[in-house]
């Protein structure tokens, strides 16, 4: 909703997170769950909604076991108030008083000479009332595409119990339980039996419960957690102005109450707002209200109205962290004709909103982390590219940065990394041997060599390398250019493949070629297999053989099916499932093929080695039983050329002996033709019904016309619907 005053700007968007700015470096750790998420309404995997029954638990124990002053070993005393049963409760009551010998389970265990007896009967008559507020109080969480259960009856014979066991404590830690129970009691009871909206009752239960007796215990959690519950009937009914003051008091106690503090909080009309700050007490309350708001809503006049009441305030800090992340990646944007020219202005009218009022706040050197703002503020300039302003902050922070802390230098060296890479236009040597630290830096941290918790590096690894590779592009270094940003395109010229293998096995690289090939992505055994693969389907076995020998791992080691063999039909999981005498890795296929090839060439068995040969070409093709021979991280294509596959099984025709023997050898070219028909359209692309089917071609009419007598020609007609078709309708 738009109101006069206040900005609502969406505070998450997008589908990932794109970050090189470290809100842990900077802002108080208590923070950590509202740093922005493009994803997700909290930062950090751990912090979810419906923690909400289980948010206090530790402090709760913490303060029992002061009470009992640490009578009770933990573990029983986190049974007893979290897990046990009533039940359960009874048993180690009548264990205590003498009225059983065993305790049950057997890991709860009593020290009977420490304890004080009083005081646990104290514990054990607040927990049979407590155990039953919990039936409506903890409710179990249910994602947001469930139906919201029924909310639990709330008992009405407990409120007199309750309020009777109040009245007769004397104890103030035990009394003030009572209370934050009778106040929990008269909300859930308020939400069950009467209407959410209308008028407020100042004489409602719950306010008078906490009214008449809040100024008589600590203001500890169980006062904020009370207090809670207030804001929650004041939301309810529709009084955001006094509820949301309510949840701010709240959120500045404690880190466990801020997450749902914050959750509550619901800023509406600007009126509402300006009736809110005026129940601020004094400027630290209205810091947090404003700290609230810039959260949801609007962080940059948030941080100046904050700056403006006390600029040291920590509270700054992280909207100022939001301001920065949720702006990472816009810089990069092309608004041009992609949207109205009004919506261009307002967002780079947004853009220029931010960036004066952190270089404001900056240039002003008052806060309490100034190498923050100013680190802030160059990168917010970094992003829309005033690269001579950014750089200025950044020698500003320089001189400011904490002594011996890793992380802030670290975030420090990353971002004017980035910008003197982004300031590159032309590389030379003297420039190589400048960004060779800064790139082995950012790579290290990337193998894990060097580590910097927190630190949000990896986009600008990326960044890095593709304008680096830009920059080599424009000067024509297709080499330096392809190990910063690789491409499928350069392994098409063999010759770039040979350089980049004598770079690799180099032995006396420089600082800088050492740094480059670390942002190559392949190895040298993946340059040898690329090789060894063109040079076979360049028919050179003996080069791809000698290639293929330097693959120390290979993969793949096993070609799934045999390459030698043929069907009828093109199955290749059948080939992958039939037995099969010998396996064959790509060494000992091209093994095989010369061995084949050399008998071929001294004319033995010219039909068998022929058709061997033709056999495995085409079972390195996309249509047979071995593609995994192809299919690497250097060919980015299907090899599918039948040419090579059609030529030995015209050799193997040519050289054939029986009738039977040229009609495998013809129905096998006819494959071919057909395969190069497929080839040359898009019918792989069409659905069934759309598919034109390919022409009869030459080798379907020679199998028609000079083998019908074969046992082979039969199996044919049996197996092929195509040439059924052929043979049928012609």
């Amino acid at each position: 909703m738009a109101i006069a005053g206040i900005v609502w700007a969406c505070a998450d968007g997008g589908e990932e997170n794109f970050s090189m700015f470290s809100p842990e470096a900077f802002v108080a750790k208590d923070y950590t769950p509202f740093f922005y998420d493009s994803n997700y309404w909290y930062y950090g995997q751990s912090v979810e909604i419906d923690d909400n029954n289980n948010r206090f638990n530790d402090q709760v124990i913490n303060e029992w076991d002061s009470y009992l002053n640490h009578q009770l070993n933990k573990p029983t005393l986190r049974y007893l108030l979290l897990k046990a049963s009533p039940k359960g409760i009874d048993s180690v009551s009548n264990y205590i008083n003498g009225k059983i010998s065993k305790l049950k389970p057997d890991s709860i265990q009593v020290n009977m000479s420490k304890l004080d007896k009083a005081k646990f009967n104290n514990l054990y008559g607040y927990l049979k009332l407590a155990k039953e507020c919990e039936k409506f109080a903890v409710i179990a969480p249910y994602g947001w595409y469930d139906t919201p259960p029924p909310l639990p009856p709330v008992s009405a014979k407990l409120e007199g119990s309750l309020s009777s066991a109040f009245n007769k404590s004397k104890d103030p830690f035990i009394k003030q339980r009572l209370w934050f129970q009778l106040v929990r009691y008269y909300f859930f009871n308020d939400d069950t039996t009467k209407s959410k909206t209308g008028a407020i009752d100042n004489k409602a239960d719950i306010l008078v419960w906490f009214n008449n007796y809040k100024g008589t215990f600590p203001q500890n959690l169980t006062y904020y957690r009370a207090m809670g519950y207030v804001a929650g009937y004041y939301r309810r009914k529709g009084n955001y102005a006094l509820s949301n003051y309510l949840y701010s008091r709240c959120y500045d106690y404690s880190y466990e109450l801020k997450i749902p503090s914050k959750f509550s909080f619901h800023a509406q009309q600007d009126a509402d707002w300006q009736a809110t700050l005026k129940l601020a007490k004094n400027n630290q309350e209205k810091i947090t209200l404003w700290h609230m708001l810039g959260m949801e809503y609007d962080p940059v006049r948030a941080i100046k109205e904050i700056a403006a009441l006390d600029p040291k305030s920590d509270k700054m800090d992280l909207l100022l962290s939001r301001i920065i992340n949720m702006s990472e990646g816009e810089g990069e944007s092309d608004y041009s004709g992609k949207i109205a020219d009004t919506a261009q202005q307002a967002i780079k009218k947004a853009e220029a909103r931010e960036v004066n009022l952190v270089d404001s706040i900056a240039l002003k050197n008052n806060t309490t982390k100034p190498y923050y703002w100013n680190l802030a503020a160059g990168y917010l300039n970094y992003i829309y590219k005033d690269y001579k302003k950014a750089g200025k902050f950044y020698d500003m922070a320089k001189k400011q940065l904490p002594v011996n802390d890793k992380l802030i230098t670290a975030q420090y060296k990353l971002l004017t990394i980035l910008l003197n890479i982004d300031e590159l236009q032309r590389i030379d040597p003297k420039i190589e041997a400048k960004i060779t630290e800064p790139l082995a830096w950012l790579a290290n941290l990337r193998d894990g060599k060097e580590h910097i918790t927190s630190l949000r590096f990896d986009p600008a690894l990326g960044i890095c390398a593709n304008h680096i590779a830009q920059i080599y592009k424009k000067q024509g270094d297709w080499l330096k250019a392809n190990c910063f940003k690789d491409s499928i395109a350069f392994y098409t010229d063999s010759s770039h493949v040979q350089k980049l293998t004598d770079l690799m096995t180099k032995s006396q690289k420089s600082a800088f070629e050492i740094t480059m090939l670390k942002y190559y992505p392949h190895t040298l055994d993946e340059l040898y297999y690329s090789q060894a693969t063109v040079l076979t389907y360049k028919e050179n076995i003996d080069k791809a053989i000698e290639k293929m020998s330097l693959v120390k791992t290979m993969n793949p080691d096993t070609l799934a099916g045999n390459p030698f063999n043929s069907r009828l039909n093109d199955c290749h999981d059948c080939d992958h499932a039939a037995h099969q005498k010998q396996k064959f890795s790509p060494l000992t296929f091209l093994k095989t093929m010369k061995g084949i090839k050399t008998d071929l060439r001294a004319g033995k068995d010219k039909f068998r080695n022929a058709w061997l040969l033709a056999n495995a070409y085409y079972n390195i093709t996309y249509y047979g039983n071995a593609r995994l021979f192809y299919q690497s991280s250097l060919i980015g294509v299907d090899i599918t050329d039948q040419s090579i596959t059609k030529k030995y099984y015209l050799l193997a025709l040519a050289n054939a002996q029986t009738n039977e023997q040229r009609a495998r050898c013809t129905f096998m070219a006819a494959k071919c033709e057909r395969n190069e028909y497929y080839n040359s359209t898009d019918n792989n692309n069409q659905g069934a019904d759309e598919a034109t089917l390919p022409p009869p071609g030459k080798y379907f009419a020679d199998l028609k016309n000079h083998y019908s007598n074969t046992k082979y020609y039969q199996e044919v007609l049996q197996e092929c619907g195509y040439f059924k078709k052929f043979v049928t309708e012609k």
